[in-house]
């Protein structure tokens, strides 16, 4: 059984992100840092692990700087596999 809705075609259970808006370069992509916090398995300390995503953004609404929320979705490129909510 696919977990999909039927409106939107995306996954229900897609990862939902949110981070700040760091390139607006590229045409329809804007490039997220979503920033967390991580447990060190030994030492016990919580120390920040940046990943930067392309997004897809269709209308080029976002620019740098923004605070967007970011949903994984079907691959649309190489690179990029989440759209702007």
């Amino acid at each position: 059984m696919k977990s999909q809705t039927k409106t939107t075609g995306e996954k229900t259970n897609a990862k939902t992100l949110s981070g700040v808006v760091v390139s607006d370069k590229m045409d329809k992509t804007i490039v997220v840092s979503v920033t967390r916090f991580v447990k060190h398995p030994k030492y016990q300390k919580y120390y920040k692990k940046t990943k930067k995503y392309k997004v897809h953004d269709p209308e080029n609404a976002s620019k740098v700087g923004d605070k967007v929320t970011i949903r994984e979705c079907r691959p649309i490129s190489k690179d990029k596999h989440f759209k702007l909510v």
